[in-house]
């Protein structure tokens, strides 16, 4: 009866000892690149749903708006605002995207935020290694913006083009971030792997792996990109 006491002692031991062993070989965590407004005043940003230019039928507009919403949000000084509301106000404007920046002025007016940024998707490619291509358009809503008493926003749309003799506005509250992401290039690749710092589990099974095999994930790190990009050029003015 001791003797099998005594085993069952040991065999407690042993295994607390184990488990102590492998809680201190668990990689930490690493710390990841935050972004910030360089502006002094908050803002308020509102993400529509995706532009599919890449002929791709497995590209889901509302995802990709929400992938950008994601990465929004982890703008210090800016606060987002998601799709299904932006697209609550396209169906009382009863448009499916805007057309123009008068278009996108009014949907800030109604929505109560500063600027609109509408994503489009210009290549999608989901294999190992994934390949994506993608713009954001910044349309910001400049302080001297009075809506109109009577809105026809087909007319607004029309208007975007310009005549024979007119020009383009000059003074235009419009950013864009441009970029293809192809995960086969090297300076790619290491742009993931320093994303995925601090936003990986160090102890899961595939590591930054997962960046490569998982298209929401690359997408995510293309947008966390062009954010970056779009937040300092529009920043700036």
């Amino acid at each position: 009866m001791n003797l099998t006491r005594g085993l069952i002692v040991l065999v407690l031991c042993a295994s607390s000892v184990g488990l102590n062993g492998c809680a201190e070989k668990v990689p930490p965590y690493g710390t990841e690149k935050p972004l910030n407004w360089p502006g002094h005043k908050r803002q308020v940003w509102a993400v529509a749903p995706a532009v599919n230019l890449s002929g791709q039928k497995q590209v889901d507009p509302l995802l990709q708006g929400d992938l950008v919403y994601q990465q929004l949000q982890e703008v210090m000084g800016i606060t987002a605002i998601p799709v299904n509301r932006v697209e609550e106000v396209y169906a009382s404007l009863r448009i499916d995207k805007v057309q123009s920046e008068e278009q996108a002025q009014l949907v800030c007016d109604l929505l109560g935020c500063d600027a609109l940024i509408v994503p489009t998707v210009t290549a999608f490619d989901p294999y190992n290694p994934p390949k994506f291509g993608a713009s954001l358009q910044l349309f910001a809503q400049p302080g001297t913006f009075a809506r109109p008493a009577a809105v026809d926003v087909r007319d607004l749309a029309r208007r975007a083009t310009p005549g024979a003799n007119e020009s383009v506005p000059q003074h235009s509250s419009f950013f864009q971030a441009v970029g293809m992401y192809d995960a086969a290039n090297g300076s790619v690749r290491q742009q993931l792997l320093d994303y995925a710092q601090g936003r990986q589990d160090p102890a899961g099974p595939l590591g930054s792996k997962e960046y490569f095999v998982s298209m929401d994930r690359y997408c995510g790190f293309v947008y966390h990109e062009l954010i970056s990009d779009l937040v300092f050029h529009a920043g700036k003015r």
